[in-house]
């Protein structure tokens, strides 16, 4: 059985599949028949049309692009919201290209995102806000001079930081002769003190018994020398 030969492509055909390669390139595409187009455009990415249709002046491009921003539509924001567009525009008895719908929810959804961040930054600024007045400050404020009462609780214009010294300085005192071994230490002072007394008192009423028999001879000599 004999092969079929190929058909050979017609001159726009490679043309259509050149441009295909290249949809990059694209830009102005001028006074290109619209079924040309409908054949490379489906092949650029978003950006890529949206540069076509900016770069081709005077001249209306959706009767072929349409579709296409129909189908970026869908693919970005969901298919139930392009639904709800359609709804709407039927509701409306209006109708709209799908570029500017695009554009449009665009700006929708920039505009929440920015309402979301600033309604962020206050609650963050409010919460730092709440922490600065928790945190401790350091007090700058002057104890009053004369009569009127010490910032420290005194009063009267003799007081001040030497007196405040002083009274930690007798409160520890207090508080050390209180203290447990400072008592044991007096007790046993208590103790020794009464032996030392008793001690001394025979020593002084008994004296030294060879002193006193020489002061008692001595008067008797005298006496038997006078008589």
């Amino acid at each position: 059985m004999p092969e079929r030969k190929r058909k050979a492509p017609t001159l726009v055909d490679l043309c259509v599949n050149v441009a295909i390669s290249h949809v990059r390139y694209l830009g102005d595409v001028g006074e290109t028949d619209l079924l040309i187009l409908d054949r490379i455009l489906p092949h650029c990415s978003l950006d890529q049309l949206m540069h076509v249709e900016k770069s081709t002046v005077g001249r209306d491009l959706s009767p072929v692009t349409d579709k296409l921003w129909k189908r970026f539509y869908e693919l970005q924001f969901g298919e139930a919201n392009a639904n709800l567009a359609i709804e709407r525009m039927s509701r409306c008895k209006a109708s709209f290209r799908w570029r500017d719908l695009y554009e449009a929810k665009l700006k929708v959804i920039a505009k929440q995102e920015d309402e979301a961040v600033a309604r962020l930054r206050q609650s963050y600024k409010k919460e730092d806000t709440k922490k600065q007045s928790k945190q401790i400050r350091l007090c700058t404020k002057v104890p009053p001079s004369g009569s009127k009462r010490n910032f420290y609780g005194g009063s009267g214009p003799g007081y001040n930081l030497s007196n405040v010294k002083s009274n930690l300085m007798k409160k520890s005192k207090i508080e050390f002769l209180k203290s447990r071994e400072v008592k044991n230490i007096a007790a046993m002072k208590k103790i020794s003190v009464p032996r030392n007394n008793s001690a001394s008192t025979v020593t002084k009423t008994g004296g030294f018994p060879g002193n006193n028999s020489a002061s008692s001879s001595r008067h008797t000599k005298s006496f038997d020398r006078r008589f």
